[in-house]
């Protein structure tokens, strides 16, 4: 049996220093991911100061972020205690959206033969609601106006309606016309 080794490239894609990473970790430790309720605007301040673009009146309870500057959160959203943003590629909220606690966010995986680190973005719309410990993965787009229930993993893009379990189903329109 032989173990793959991954190139130190194989970890994240870099943009930026490892100084620059480095200080990030420790502005997030101290920060971001900090389970005390400390203010959400210092926690907003801290991320835009890394380079994530945050709109206006955004709640941020304690959270992890990969990297800040690929973040990009609308105008009046929530994100929940303990959120994962695994974003080593562009992570996109739209306006009005709840990414509820315990969600895990990623945007990267890995190639099954050759463990090749692979990206891509994930955008999620206005209007949507992700409820606690779900799962998003690299290259969804969450249309808007959805929901998607607790536990659910959302591994393929979703539109219009409610959506929950693993395998991902949809469930039934979320607004009665």
């Amino acid at each position: 049996m032989t173990i793959m080794q991954l190139s130190p490239e194989s970890q994240g894609v870099r943009t930026k220093s490892r100084l620059y990473e480095f200080l990030w970790m420790l502005a997030e430790s101290v920060f971001v991911n900090n389970s005390l309720q400390i203010s959400s605007y210092l926690r907003v301040m801290v991320l835009r100061m890394f380079g994530a673009k945050i709109g206006r009146d955004v709640i941020i309870r304690n959270c992890k972020v990969k990297w800040p500057w690929n973040l990009q959160i609308g105008d009046r959203c929530w994100i929940g205690e303990k959120v994962w943003f695994h974003n080593q590629d562009v992570t996109t909220i739209g306006n009005d959206t709840v990414i509820s606690q315990d969600t895990f966010i990623t945007t990267g995986s890995h190639e099954l033969t050759t463990m090749e680190l692979t990206t891509s973005p994930v955008i999620i719309g206005s209007n949507v609601w992700i409820t606690s410990r779900c799962v998003v993965t690299k290259g969804v787009i969450v249309g808007d106006g959805v929901v998607v229930t607790p536990n659910s993993v959302v591994y393929k893009s979703i539109s219009d309606g409610i959506y929950g379990g693993n395998p991902i189903t949809f469930l039934r329109k979320r607004h009665v016309e």
